[in-house]
């Protein structure tokens, strides 16, 4: 795979001269221009055809979000980062720039915020990296010769019978998934009566913004956790950034307990603590689970568990996803029954739920 083409659009000279640095040097990436303006990245587009743009949000003559829409329009074929601030502000910005097409954003170097320069420009390349990865023909993963993987989503959804009481929902996803988890929300019914738990790979600072933007388009109560929530029916729970999430069993209900341990698969929150903690607690076979876009593998082996316990195991298709990287894996290890575009989740979710008398 050769270098990636990238062009950094920021009013800023120093956040464009450091990403720059780490980027080129310590990541072997090419920089091959930068602008100050959004009028500049459009150019910049037209004429470089980059592989990446990294792009601030608020830039004079033309911000960010104007020239994303410029580039979308123009159908320029660029993957474009965002740049966020982390403020109320800057967070709906930054999900405005994921439904303008956006693949994903990471926090601008600021004074404001507790990640260095250095520590964000790694966490960009890995990024770039994982998008790229995700793009590439590439064989499958070997899978254990005990799982008989289905050569298809097809063959996957064909074998799907299970008969699952459903006591609970779990839902992971990164990159591309605020869009996708927009579309999810947006079409569950009011008279849903599962408690839904969600990790969305998200740095602090934006999840509670995001909980409300997804309580904004629901019609059913959605919050970010708090440490010592009950978990009730018919209501969801994001994780909040920079914690690990899981349900524990105290004084017969079923509690939210968050946790600055370690992370977990590069991630905190990650899937994986969420998904084994529901296991523990409602038991594998009473739950459903979905794994949607984003790169790496965490959640995998989890919802692969759940899988195997009995529970109901769900995957976003590749066509509907940003990057195909965890729910790729979790179809390469056998542990998913249905593969779906992401518009039929939910109702193929309702239908799980009516048709097995739940």
């Amino acid at each position: 795979m050769s270098s990636p083409k990238i062009v950094i659009v920021d009013d800023s000279m120093l956040v464009r001269n450091i990403l720059s640095d780490v980027l080129e040097k310590k990541e072997g990436f090419q920089i091959i221009a930068t602008g100050k303006t959004g009028v500049d990245c459009v150019e910049l587009a037209e004429k470089l055809r980059p592989d990446f743009i990294i792009l601030d949000i608020e830039m004079p003559i033309m911000d960010g979000l104007s020239a994303l829409a410029e580039i979308k329009k123009k159908r320029l074929p660029t993957a474009v980062i965002m740049l966020s601030v982390l403020t109320q502000h800057g967070a709906d910005a930054t999900f405005r720039a994921l439904e303008l097409g956006a693949i994903d954003f990471v926090p601008k170097p600021s004074s404001g915020n507790q990640f260095s320069p250095e520590e964000i420009a790694e966490v960009l390349a890995g990024k770039i990296k994982g998008y790229l990865d995700s793009k590439l023909s590439v064989p499958l993963a070997k899978t254990p010769d005990k799982i008989a993987r289905p050569s298809s989503p097809t063959q996957i959804n064909k074998s799907f019978q299970k008969p699952v009481s459903v006591q609970a929902i779990g839902i992971g996803t990164s990159t591309g998934g605020p869009k996708a988890l927009q579309t999810l929300f947006s079409a569950i019914p009011a008279d849903f009566s599962k408690p839904i738990l969600v990790v969305q790979h998200m740095p602090p600072g934006f999840t509670k913004a995001f909980a409300e933007r997804l309580n904004s388009l629901s019609k059913i109560s959605v919050k970010e956790a708090e440490n010592g929530d009950i978990v009730e029916p018919g209501k969801a729970y994001i994780a909040p950034g920079d914690y690990q999430m899981k349900v524990v069993s105290k004084n017969g209900s079923k509690v939210i307990e968050l946790e600055q341990t370690t992370t977990v698969n590069g991630h905190r929150p990650s899937i994986e603590v969420l998904f084994n903690s529901m296991s523990e607690v409602y038991g594998g076979n009473h739950l459903l689970s979905v794994i949607m876009t984003g790169m790496g593998r965490d959640g995998s082996q989890s919802i692969t568990n759940i899988h195997n316990q009995g529970g109901v195991t769900l995957a976003q298709d590749e066509a509907s996803s940003v990057v195909y990287g965890m729910n790729r894996v979790a179809v390469e290890l056998g542990g998913i029954d249905l593969v779906l575009p992401l518009e039929d989740i939910i109702p193929k979710m309702i239908e799980i739920l009516k048709t097995r008398g739940n």
